[in-house]
């Protein structure tokens, strides 16, 4: 089976962790979502922390309903102190004993996904929120809630790149809704309980991450570009082409991620991501072709009806809170997240779309 995450990016982000991931040392971690594209980093994250690094091993309960996981993903390696339990968190988990942090990062995320489960989608921000939000308050453990940056909507142009303190500029009706407003209740639930509870909730606002792990039948740019190319396929570039973005190598983000999980102050807000540079999907089409030497043919076409049309036109953050209050920096510059991924994706993607 081809490995799902990098090593050599799961050891980069236990080294930029440093004596901070210690706080982890016997401790005992829910993570939500475990068999996703983010879930599955963070098991082998916290695999190697416990073979290398911590004094003592932490414990992991793995939770997933393998909804929209890919196949690969339902072969994920065994790990000494991580039990997987196949659980949907719509449903409340029946946990006895010490809880330390719960990682909510359950979610239908792919645009094409929610297109198809948008009940499920709903669900999980809302409901499976509350359920684990009502498992932390009772354990006094921290939860780390997995927002998105579609909860800004198609922000307005002054507000780019885009602060926390931006409200948003997202629709209630319309094929993204499902996954925007579940995204937006989930994050009032967080500071509800906060502010109610003392529920020491941190939400995190990932900005495109990218990277090895993500599913060929994901269906978001990258690894529907990485499969047209591997099956000798032009790429289709949706709507105009000139919609721009941001994309956040996995390997930033998760060390982001973390640092929020330990070093996050409760009931606060902070975005994930890098914030340059922001390029338009044919940038991102040239971008590609200079990582991998070659020209690419590229068709621009109308969004096909499985695709939610209405996308943000930009989408860049401003991090400069998580620079402050966590010392978050992302190191992995664009083309060489990039060819990391086509690497990857080389040895492991079937070439079918």
């Amino acid at each position: 089976m081809v490995e799902r995450v990098l090593a050599s990016d799961i050891e980069d982000v236990a080294a930029r962790l440093g004596e901070a991931a210690q706080e982890l040392s016997g401790k005992t971690i829910l993570l939500a979502g475990a068999r996703g594209f983010l879930g599955s980093h963070f098991t082998e994250l916290f695999a190697l922390l416990n073979e290398r690094v911590l004094r003592k091993p932490c414990s992991v309960v793995a939770l997933d309903n393998l909804l929209t996981s890919s196949s690969a993903s339902r072969v994920a390696r065994e790990h000494a102190h991580i039990r997987f339990v196949r659980h949907d968190v719509i449903q409340p988990f029946d946990w006895e004993g010490p809880l330390d942090y719960v990682i909510h990062a359950a979610g239908v995320a792919s645009p094409f996904f929610y297109r198809a489960y948008p009940l499920e989608t709903l669900a999980v921000s809302i409901s499976g929120t509350r359920n684990l939000l009502e498992l932390a308050t009772r354990t006094r453990a921290r939860l780390t809630y997995f927002s998105s940056s579609e909860i800004y909507g198609d922000p307005d142009p002054k507000h780019v790149p885009t602060p926390e303190s931006y409200r948003g500029y997202v629709a209630t009706r319309g094929p993204r809704a499902c996954y925007d407003e579940g995204k937006r209740v989930g994050e009032t639930l967080a500071y509800v309980f906060h502010e109610t509870f003392g529920t020491a909730a941190v939400t995190v606002r990932p900005f495109n991450v990218y990277g090895p792990g993500m599913a060929e039948r994901d269906y978001r740019v990258l690894p529907n570009f990485a499969s047209r190319i591997k099956a000798g396929k032009p790429l289709s570039v949706y709507g105009s082409g000139a919609q721009t973005r941001t994309f956040c190598y996995v390997a930033d983000a998760l060390a982001g991620f973390m640092l929020a999980t330990l070093r996050g102050v409760p009931g606060e807000v902070y975005n994930i991501g890098n914030p340059v540079p922001e390029v338009s999907m044919l940038e991102l089409v040239r971008r590609i072709e200079t990582v991998l030497g070659r020209r690419l043919a590229c068709n621009v076409i109308e969004y096909p009806d499985s695709y939610p049309a209405d996308e943000p036109m930009r989408r860049c953050p401003d991090i400069r809170k998580a620079q402050l209050q966590l010392g978050y920096d992302p190191a992995v510059d664009l083309n060489e997240g990039l060819r990391r991924f086509f690497a990857w994706t080389d040895a492991s993607y079937t070439g079918q779309s």
